[in-house]
């Protein structure tokens, strides 16, 4: 099964450290970082899980909430947690997912047999609260991810959906957009009282409108 960009992330029930989850029951009204680690007591997994935890307040203020899954048992993630809140300063409260059977990584196209057939790869999902997948990154075992930039990805699909504007290269959040071709300089200025400059007439840049 092929995830695209704007499908229905697969519901699924399965077992986490926070007790037997349906999915799209926890996903909620929320923002869902969804993502996958090769497995448990590794040490670049050991680095991301802390680092998502100290992003809890930082997911919170944009109404997104992280998840994560291995195919290693409820009880190895247990046990895991505690070395994770040790030795990166954390409290991890946020669920993993057990998926020894692999179903869950299998559904998510998780499991990349060129890469490695007996782990996941290091996969993320952003899903929007209408269960809608809005972005997926997939990296290799090896690399540690960026999770600043899921954050940035975040700002970026929640600023787009609410108005007519695209983010430019490196964009960060309080910097300049860009309007959209499909929208005329009539409307433009209508829409984007702040102003705006025309660069060329398919670029037009103004500055972020919710802000």
């Amino acid at each position: 099964m092929s995830l695209l960009l704007g499908d229905i992330a697969p519901d699924f029930e399965a077992d986490t450290t926070e007790g037997r989850i349906r999915f799209h029951d926890w996903i909620g009204d929320d923002w869902v970082v969804f993502f996958s680690h090769p497995a448990d007591f590794t040490p670049v997994c050991t680095t991301e899980l802390g680092y998502t935890a100290r992003l809890k307040d930082k997911l919170a203020a944009r109404h997104a909430k992280a998840i994560v899954i291995s195919v290693d048992t409820v009880e190895q993630h247990k046990a895991w947690i505690s070395d994770i809140e040790e030795t990166q300063g954390c409290t991890v409260d946020f669920p993993i997912i057990a998926d020894p059977e692999k179903q869950v990584a299998t559904l998510y196209n998780m499991i990349h047999p060129n890469a490695d057939p007996k782990v996941t790869v290091r996969a993320v999902y952003v899903i929007d609260p209408n269960k809608k997948i809005r972005a997926s990154i997939i990296y290799p075992p090896s690399a540690g991810r960026n999770f600043d930039e899921i954050l940035r990805l975040i700002d970026s699909l929640q600023l787009t959906d609410g108005y007519k504007v695209a983010t430019p290269v490196n964009w960060a959040d309080g910097e300049d957009v860009i309007i959209v071709p499909s929208v005329s300089n009539e409307d433009a200025d209508k829409l984007f009282p702040k102003g705006y400059t025309t660069v060329k007439p398919y670029l037009r840049t103004t500055p972020q409108p919710n802000k």
